[in-house]
């Protein structure tokens, strides 16, 4: 793709739209990151917004999903004792919680370190702890342990903050 080595802000917007479109939800999130670490110096509109939600949540979302379904096999096997095919599952599952960690880590850095600290609209900072909160839980439903129970109440801490 060449493009000019920096978008503005309303190319940035644009190129999410168009990535949008065109199903190209990772993309997509790599626009309006740049939009969102902008927020310095002005807030996200209520569109920008939304399309940072709509792009992380369609790159998430596929994920999450092929995590239940990789899971539910995962247990299909177990049940039945064919443990080479459990190592082989648990191992492509493992690359599935990699990317969603990934995912995860990502929003939630933009949050802490941007969107939350600059947003001085209630309707903005209500969103935005939603957000995290979403992001902690979807964490949750994969990890285990102490990672678990950590995102569990980063979850709980974030929507309490929300409301």
């Amino acid at each position: 793709m060449a493009q000019p080595a920096e978008l503005s802000r309303e190319e940035n917007v644009y190129m999410a739209k168009l990535a949008e479109q065109a199903e190209r939800y990772e993309e997509m999130v790599e626009f309006m990151e740049k939009v969102a670490k902008t927020v310095d110096s002005e807030e996200l509109t209520v569109e920008e917004r939304n399309l940072l939600s709509v792009a992380y949540k369609n790159v998430i979302g596929a994920r999450r999903a092929s995590w239940r379904i990789i899971s539910s096999i995962e247990q299909k096997e177990e049940s039945r004792g064919n443990e080479d095919r459990v190592t082989l599952i648990k191992d492509y599952r493992g690359k599935i919680e990699v990317e969603l960690t990934k995912i995860c880590d990502g929003i939630l850095k933009l949050l802490d370190s941007h969107l939350v600290p600059s947003s001085t609209a209630p309707e903005s900072k209500v969103f935005y702890l939603k957000m995290k909160g979403d992001y902690y839980r979807y964490l949750a439903e994969f990890k285990s342990g102490t990672e678990r129970k950590d995102a569990a109440e980063n979850t709980m801490v974030a929507y309490k903050a929300a409301q």
